[in-house]
C-alpha cells in the first residue's frame, strides 16, 4: 500500500493555508516543494559544516569536501554514469546547456553544420544554440511536433544528414507533458555519426534514467524540480567528449597551474566548476536524491499516474475545457484551455481557492505558437499530490466559469 498522505507530510510548506484554505500546489513542472529531511540537510550543513572545499587541509573544510564530494558519487548511481568525471555540478539545466553549446559547440562546430531541435524545447534547449547560429554560421532545423505534441521518429529520419552534429531534445515536454523515445532518437542520431543532448530537467524526478543504457553524449537536469534547492543542477556528459572541450569559465579550482605566461587546467570534473560552488545546493541535491530513492520509482510512477488518468478524466467532462497536448505517452503534465477565458483570468480567479496552477507559455513559446494560444493552463503534479487536490482544482474551475460567465 502506498501512503501518499505521509509522503505528504514530509513537505512543511503544503500543511499551510492560503486565504484560509488548504494550499493545493499543482506547479511541480516549473518547482517542486522540498522534504523536511532537504530542508535540514541545508540547515545542518550551514550551522555545523559551512567551509569551502577542495581548498582547506582543516578538518571543517575536509568534512565539507566529503560530503560535497559524496553527492556527486550520489548523482553518478542515479544516472548509472561510468565515473563520477562526468558529474558536473552547474547552476540548473539552463546553466548545463549554455555550458555544451559554448564549450562543446563553439570547439567543434563549423559554418554549415545542423542542429536539429524539437519543437517542443524549453527555451533554454532552444536559445543557446540560436546565439551559436551567427557567431558560427550554422543551422538549427526544427522538428516539428503534430497536432496530439508529440515527436515522429519518421519526420528525425528525414531531418538527419551528414550535416547533423547535434540532436537537441527533452526527455519529457515541460509543456505538453510528452514522453519523447529517447533510446531510439539517440540511435538514430548516432547511425548518422551525430551528438544527442536530452534535456532531463522534467524526468528525472519521475522515472529512473541509465545514461549507459542509452549511450547518450549530453544530459541536464535541475535540482529544484526533484524536490532540491534552486540553483543547483547537473551536466551529465561522456569524459571523452569532457577531455576534448575547453573551459567553459576561469577561475579558481578549475586550475592546475596558473603564472602571467600560461596556465594549465584541472581535471575532470573541476574543469568545468569554476570558482566556489553552491555548496549547500549540493547537500540538498543529495538529500533530495536519498528520498526519491526511498520513496522509489515505482512508487513514484503508481501515485503520479493514477493522478493523470483521474485528473485528465475530471478535467475532460467540464464544458468548454480543451486538454493541449494528448501524446500516447506523458508524463504527469496537463495542459489546457477554455475558449470563452484567458488563462491568466482563470489562475488568478482560482488563487482565491488556495489552488496554485501556471498560466503561462511555459517557457515554450515555439509550442503556444504551434497550437495558436498565448498560453495555456498547467496543472502538474508530484509524488506528494492526491485526488483530492484533482477535486479541489476542478471544483474551483467550475467556479471560475461560472464568475467569469
Amino acid at each position: 500500500m502506498i501512503d501518499n498522505q505521509a509522503i505528504r507530510a514530509e513537505f512543511p510548506l503544503l500543511s499551510q493555508t492560503e486565504k484560509d484554505l488548504p494550499l493545493v500546489y499543482l506547479d511541480n513542472a516549473s518547482t517542486s516543494q522540498k522534504p523536511q529531511q532537504v530542508i535540514d540537510a541545508v540547515a545542518k550543513y550551514y550551522a555545523s559544516e559551512n567551509a569551502n572545499v577542495h581548498r582547506g587541509v582543516y578538518g571543517l573544510s575536509e568534512r565539507a569536501t566529503e560530503a560535497f564530494e559524496g553527492v556527486r558519487g550520489q548523482v553518478q548511481r542515479l544516472l548509472n554514469a561510468n565515473t563520477t568525471k562526468e558529474v558536473i555540478f552547474v547552476r540548473g539545466a539552463t546553466e548545463g546547456i549554455n555550458l555544451v553549446a559554448s564549450s562543446w559547440g563553439r570547439s567543434s562546430l563549423k559554418p554549415g553544420d545542423q542542429i536539429i531541435v524539437s519543437e517542443m524545447e524549453h527555451h533554454s534547449n532552444l536559445v543557446p544554440w540560436q546565439l551559436l547560429v551567427a557567431d558560427l554560421g550554422i543551422e538549427i532545423v526544427k522538428w516539428p511536433i503534430d497536432a496530439r505534441g508529440q515527436l515522429h521518429l519518421e519526420d528525425l529520419a528525414g531531418l538527419l544528414n551528414d550535416k547533423t552534429r547535434l540532436v537537441a531534445v527533452t526527455h519529457m515536454s515541460n509543456a505538453l507533458g510528452s514522453i519523447n523515445p529517447i533510446n531510439e532518437i539517440i540511435t538514430m542520431a548516432h547511425q548518422q555519426g551525430a551528438k544527442v543532448l536530452v534535456d532531463a530537467a522534467q524526468s528525472i524526478s519521475h522515472m529512473p534514467i541509465d545514461v549507459q543504457a542509452l549511450d547518450v553524449d549530453f544530459l541536464v537536469f535541475s535540482g529544484h524540480k526533484m524536490y532540491a534547492p534552486t540553483g543547483i543542477g547537473v551536466l551529465y556528459a561522456k569524459q571523452a567528449l569532457l577531455e576534448q572541450m575547453p573551459p567553459y569559465m576561469g577561475g579558481g579550482d578549475m586550475i592546475y597551474q596558473v603564472s602571467f605566461e600560461a596556465t594549465t587546467f584541472n581535471e575532470l570534473p573541476y574543469k568545468f566548476e569554476a570558482g566556489t560552488p553552491n555548496i549547500a545546493g549540493v547537500i540538498g541535491l543529495g538529500s533530495a536524491i536519498s528520498f526519491i530513492e526511498r520513496v522509489g520509482f515505482d512508487t513514484i510512477a503508481k501515485i503520479e499516474n493514477d493522478l493523470l488518468d483521474y485528473a485528465t478524466a475530471r478535467l475532460s467532462a467540464i464544458p468548454g475545457l480543451r486538454i493541449i497536448g494528448e501524446a500516447d505517452h506523458k508524463g504527469a503534465v496537463i495542459s489546457f484551455v477554455f475558449d470563452q477565458a484567458h488563462p491568466h483570468d482563470i489562475a488568478t480567479l482560482i488563487d482565491q481557492d488556495a489552488i496554485a496552477l501556471r498560466a503561462s507559455h511555459h517557457c515554450a513559446m515555439p509550442v503556444m505558437l504551434k497550437f495558436n494560444l498565448p498560453a495555456t493552463l498547467r496543472a502538474s503534479f508530484g509524488v506528494y499530490n492526491n485526488r483530492d487536490d484533482v477535486d479541489r482544482l476542478c471544483a474551483a474551475l467550475v467556479d471560475a466559469l461560472d464568475m467569469l460567465a
